[in-house]
């Protein structure tokens, strides 16, 4: 089973990023953003990127030039008719990927795989709206994608052996470490990852430590390259609110119910880094 014109949906940070990985990789790579104002950005933020990779001598321009013409953005879903792998990576709503499942499996070639870029949804629930729940996985990227050596390639009870070998293989193919996991939510990093990052807001809750000494506290004491209000900023307040409600709805269990106090900062809008504001500040955002 081999990819080598993917779709990506989704012209956010992620689906930029995982566009930049495939056609690194040499394969083609077919963009769809939802305006033709998020395809222009999405093409002009991969060309910074590629202009700054080239400056600090990580590619040489031609190099940069060659994969540049291996990507093209659309608008149109019908334009992902002849690929033969998309990954999804819109907003992390069940309803709204399920709506776009069903979308995607009448609009592209029937031996297409379909994947989910979620980072803890129920992939069973999306491949259940197609009519192949054989060829539908998870491929979980992380942020920032071109530099994050992980993929969890999300196995659901229908996909086949032949759809996960194959992911597999593509995964590695564009220099990834792949790990197959589970179809149970937060797999395996946010399982571990988020319960770590709650109980943090909650030690500030408690005043055990003030947030810039728990930071520290790990960063030192653990050796983590960032504390876990610096991560939380990074992946997005919003997002991280998210990903534990939804181990909270899949597991019932206190430790996944989200520290109020992330609640409080979601709704004021202090999201992160994406914001300009979270826990901490980022002038100029």
């Amino acid at each position: 089973m081999e990819f080598p014109v993917v779709g990506v949906l989704g012209s956010g940070i992620m689906g930029s990023g995982i566009a930049e990985v495939v056609a690194a990789s040499g394969r083609s790579v077919v963009v769809r953003s939802r305006s033709e104002s998020a395809a222009a950005s999405l093409l002009a933020g991969l060309d910074a990127s590629l202009a700054r990779q080239v400056e600090r001598g990580r590619r040489s321009a031609d190099e940069a030039r060659e994969l540049r013409g291996r990507v093209r953005a659309t608008t149109l879903l019908a334009d992902l008719a002849e690929c033969h792998l998309v990954i999804e990576s819109v907003v992390e709503d069940l309803d709204v990927k399920r709506v776009l499942f069903h979308e995607l499996d009448e609009a592209v070639r029937p031996d297409a795989v379909l994947a989910t870029n979620t980072s803890t949804l129920p992939v069973i629930e999306l491949a259940m709206e197609t009519g192949r729940p054989d060829r539908v996985c998870g491929i979980h990227f992380f942020n920032p994608a071109p530099a994050m050596s992980l993929v969890e390639v999300v196995r659901p009870l229908p996909a086949s052996d032949a759809t996960i070998e194959g992911v597999v293989a593509f995964v590695t193919d564009c220099g990834k470490e792949a790990v197959v996991v589970k179809d149970q939510a937060g797999f395996v990093v946010n399982a571990l990852l988020f319960p770590y990052l709650n109980d943090a807001v909650r030690l500030l809750e408690q005043g055990v430590a003030t947030m810039e000494g728990i930071d520290a506290a790990m960063r030192g004491g653990c050796g983590f390259p960032m504390g876990p209000f610096a991560l939380l900023d990074l992946v997005g307040l919003d997002t991280s609110l998210a990903i534990l409600e939804a181990l909270h709805r899949e597991f019932a269990e206190p430790r996944y119910s989200p520290a109020p106090t992330l609640r409080r900062m979601v709704t004021a809008g202090r999201l992160g880094r994406k914001a300009g504001r979270g826990f901490y500040e980022y002038p100029g955002r």
